[in-house]
């Protein structure tokens, strides 16, 4: 037995010109091994040594452990930087460990064992806002977040085929409607509330609780917008619907179908008397709110147009090819791209806000479960959120708040905070 105990023991803190096994313990890195004794390194791969037994005494004391190889301690006498982005001070000073900007998925599944002294963030946001609290409830992707004018209740809507009300003092779950089909999308305009679901959408009306259902759709409902009095709907095969409202019938009526993408239509906004319909075709169609007539195809995106934007006299979009593009008017009146904004992952919605200050920030999700938010028209980072899983859905509240949700279900509520100054 202890030739099979020193041999393992030898493995791990064998020269570097020995490659078996010769990698650093997974377990270890998160502070829990449990293993004695383990057949992995239990340090950080470090440059070879020239005498194999003064190589082992140096890196136990730069890296802080004592001989039981499961428990960390200061090491006073040594100043520097180690490997894991800790710097320890002299003379028994205490430890300041440098963060990076990246969540810990240990402290996020609540068994991360450094605690503060862990070199990744223990927050599920930088910058200046702060998280207020979390609404869990539903069981998949949160497509829509909505809450009505002068109403005390948030609404959410889910893939789980549900919708959720909150209520907005309490943050409790007030009810439960089950639409018994996937929601693509939810919109709230005056007193309706739309939900695209496959091959229709309902409309609810809060005041009076009538509830329409709206035909039509082939397949996915995946946008909904209102514009010139008009509700407009994007569907899976490409085709965008228009209804318009009949007072006296109280009713929605067929208005037009607007044809020209070659695959689903996913998000639709609404601006300057233009609509504007991003698709899984990789291109953006302007139509005139006039005569629904197309007047002009964009498509310089190489992959999915995810979400539109408009902000002031510019038309934001995102895409999976990792790109935000800012569009303005030429002479002519075309749109063309003044400004190509590049990220390291997919991209899949837009949000524009004002801060506390009145200043303008685009809140922008991708497909690495994290969001960024950025001043305007600068494109300087004013923080992150991260999640889980990706968001889908982002919503403006009152007073400074706002609403995401996830991948997972979970729905967070968030506020922006007032800047420190730097005499505080």
């Amino acid at each position: 037995m202890d030739v099979d105990g020193n041999k393992e023991i030898f493995q791990r803190f064998r020269p570097s010109g020995d490659n078996r096994n010769h990698k650093v313990c997974y377990h270890w890195r998160a502070g829990k091994c449990n293993r004695f004794s383990c057949p992995f390194l239990h340090r950080e791969l470090s440059a070879p040594y020239s005498n194999y037994n003064d190589g082992i005494s140096l890196v136990k004391r730069s890296q802080g452990f004592s001989d039981d190889h499961n428990s960390i301690r200061r090491s006073p006498n040594f100043n520097g930087t180690s490997t894991w982005g800790r710097v320890y001070s002299g003379g028994g000073g205490s430890r300041v460990v440098t963060k990076t900007e990246k969540l810990c998925n240990f402290w996020s599944q609540g068994s991360c064992s450094f605690r503060d002294k862990c070199r990744y963030l223990h927050s599920w946001c930088t910058g200046d806002f702060s998280l207020l609290t979390q609404l869990e409830g539903h069981q998949k992707v949160v497509t829509g977040i909505t809450m009505p004018s002068g109403s005390d209740k948030l609404y959410t809507a889910s893939k789980d085929e549900t919708i959720r009300l909150w209520d907005c003092q309490s943050g409790q779950c007030a009810g439960v409607i089950n639409l018994g089909g996937e929601i693509g999308c939810m919109l709230n305009e005056g007193p309706w509330i739309f939900v695209g679901l496959p091959h229709m959408v309902k409309a609810s009306n809060t005041q009076t609780n009538a509830m329409l259902t709206l035909g039509g759709p082939v397949g996915q409902v995946y946008s909904l917008v209102v514009g010139n009095d008009m509700l407009f709907s994007g569907t899976q095969d490409g085709t965008i619907l228009a209804w318009k409202f009949n007072a006296a019938a109280n009713n929605f009526e067929p208005a037009a179908s607007l044809k020209g993408h070659n695959h689903a239509v996913v998000t639709l906004i609404v601006g300057a008397n233009r609509l504007y319909s991003g698709s899984m075709d990789h291109s953006i169609r302007v139509w005139s709110l006039d005569n629904l007539q197309c007047l002009q195809t964009l498509a310089d995106h190489k992959s999915v147009v995810m979400s539109i934007l408009c902000w002031e006299q510019f038309l934001l979009s995102c895409s999976l090819d990792k790109t935000i593009k800012v569009w303005a008017a030429t002479g002519s009146g075309n749109l063309e791209v003044t400004y190509t904004h590049n990220e390291e992952h997919g991209l899949l919605s837009l949000c524009g806000m004002h801060d506390l200050e009145g200043k303008p920030v685009l809140l922008c999700s991708g497909n690495d479960n994290t969001t960024r938010a950025y001043d305007l028209p600068s494109f300087s980072e004013r923080g992150k959120i991260f999640a889980k899983q990706e968001i889908r859905s982002i919503q403006i509240g009152p007073g400074g708040l706002f609403f995401t949700g996830d991948g997972s279900g979970l729905v967070k509520v968030w506020n922006w905070s007032p800047k420190k100054s730097a005499n505080a």
